[in-house]
């Protein structure tokens, strides 16, 4: 009897914790599908009032007003009337997938020992197991670039979606850049016995840029080599940045070290080049324009970096950017479990820099989409693109709207429950609150 009622609690712990573990992820796309009724923001600037969009095995095939639209045959129509469509959207630099907990050492895998690591890749470590993940899309962002961090070059990083059961399924672009974090004129330092801060000139700063520079001379030179015996795998990771199939995304604030990172790319011979941080781009908008590197900004919910700074500069930024015909796009930098917060970023940006919401909705969709090389699949609410997307009850950029009521991946429906919504549930039970 005693075994039994032993084999029947464990039987009852094993549901119990199944019921509590992330959904499954969504299963391909069997028909046509049809949302209808909806005001669409094409993610182009266009929206389409009552419009209508279609899409089959994971791809549009249409996209217009819901008079003009032809239903597929076998196609299961959706009524989304009064409802928004937003493309989903993609959070650029952050450690989604590669950090859990930050105080559980064993959860984080985005940190590799050593200074020049290109050829550490954030693809295998990324695990799609995680809770935060589905915290994500139910705030709308459908995509994320995994970088690792730490070292003057840390890794290659590559893009996912929020769904999927391993590495393999989730991922969109691998190995789409390598991340380098050029040392600034200042460093900051803190004394933990008198508890004050201190910035001083970078003493180490010629000593890194020359390793820089051996480094991407050797690679260059390996790169040339068609065959090489024995491969180098440190140098063969940096093939991509001299063919131009992969970005070299480099870690600058001031604008001093953006233009002399982005000069010493170009003599090194990199072909695509990408700032990510940028607190002084503003100051160096025609440089960026001129050379087209577009610009990854952390994030603007942030006090400013000068006491002479105007206070809402961080808000501004993305709409400076903007105005002056950069390429900007808008991030939660580090900050994986409040990446949720994206959409905000934008709409942030749109109220405080006179850019519209729909090119705010830019900076968290197509933008992001072009930079990684991903436009031609994602990023827009286009014939041809791949059908992720996202039905909310408001506008996403707004904490009022951002309601996601269904979202698509690839054309598959993705189920929105998480931990987050969980625990909401149960005490809400708890408390009685109706």
């Amino acid at each position: 009897m005693k075994k039994y009622t032993l084999i029947a609690g464990l039987l009852l712990g094993l549901t119990a914790g199944a019921y509590a573990q992330n959904p499954a992820p969504a299963k391909p796309q069997t028909k046509p599908v049809v949302l209808t009724g909806a005001t669409i923001h094409i993610g182009n600037g266009q929206v389409i009032q009552n419009g209508a969009i279609a899409f089959d095995k994971g791809i549009i095939t249409q996209v217009g007003p819901a008079a003009s639209l032809t239903s597929p045959a076998g196609a299961e129509t959706v009524d989304v009337k009064g409802k928004h469509i937003f493309p989903g959207l993609i959070s650029l630099n952050t450690t989604v997938g590669l950090q859990e907990i930050a105080s559980v050492r064993a959860t984080l895998d985005y940190y590799e020992v050593g200074e020049i690591n290109p050829h550490v890749r954030a693809l295998v470590a990324y695990n799609t197991d995680s809770e935060v993940i589905p915290t994500l899309r139910g705030n709308g962002i459908l995509l994320s670039q995994a970088v690792p961090q730490g070292g003057a070059i840390s890794g290659s990083s590559s893009v996912f979606y929020s769904d999927g059961w391993n590495w393999e399924d989730a991922v969109l672009k691998k190995d789409d850049g390598i991340w380098l974090s050029w040392p600034s004129f200042l460093a900051g330092n803190f004394d933990n016995e008198t508890f004050t801060y201190s910035i001083k000139r970078n003493e180490k700063r010629q000593e890194t840029i020359d390793v820089f520079k051996k480094t991407f001379a050797e690679a260059k030179a390996y790169a040339e080599i068609a065959n090489p015996s024995p491969v180098n795998l440190r140098l063969e990771a940096m093939r991509p940045l001299f063919a131009g199939t992969a970005n070299l995304y480099i870690r600058a604030d001031y604008a001093k070290d953006i233009i002399e990172s982005v000069r010493f790319a170009q003599e090194a011979g990199v072909k695509k080049i990408v700032i990510a941080g940028g607190n002084e781009s503003y100051k160096v908008t025609s440089f960026l324009k001129e050379n087209q590197v577009p610009v990854i900004i952390n994030t603007t919910h942030r006090l400013p970096e000068g006491v002479d700074e105007n206070v809402y500069l961080p808000y501004e930024l993305p709409g400076l950017l903007h105005k002056a015909g950069v390429k900007v796009a808008i991030t939660y930098a580090d900050e994986w479990w409040r990446t949720r917060n994206l959409g905000f970023l934008a709409g942030t940006a749109s109220g405080f820099s006179g850019v519209t919401p729909e090119e705010a909705l830019q900076f968290v969709t197509r933008n992001a989409a072009d930079i990684i090389g991903a436009g031609q699949q994602v990023g827009t609410l286009e014939k041809g693109k791949q059908a992720s997307l996202l039905v909310s009850d408001g506008d996403i950029l707004d904490m009022r709207g951002n309601m996601v009521q269904m979202a698509y991946i690839r054309g598959g429906k993705v189920n929105l429950d998480d931990k987050q919504k969980r625990l909401y549930e149960k005490y809400k039970e708890k408390y009685g609150k109706k």
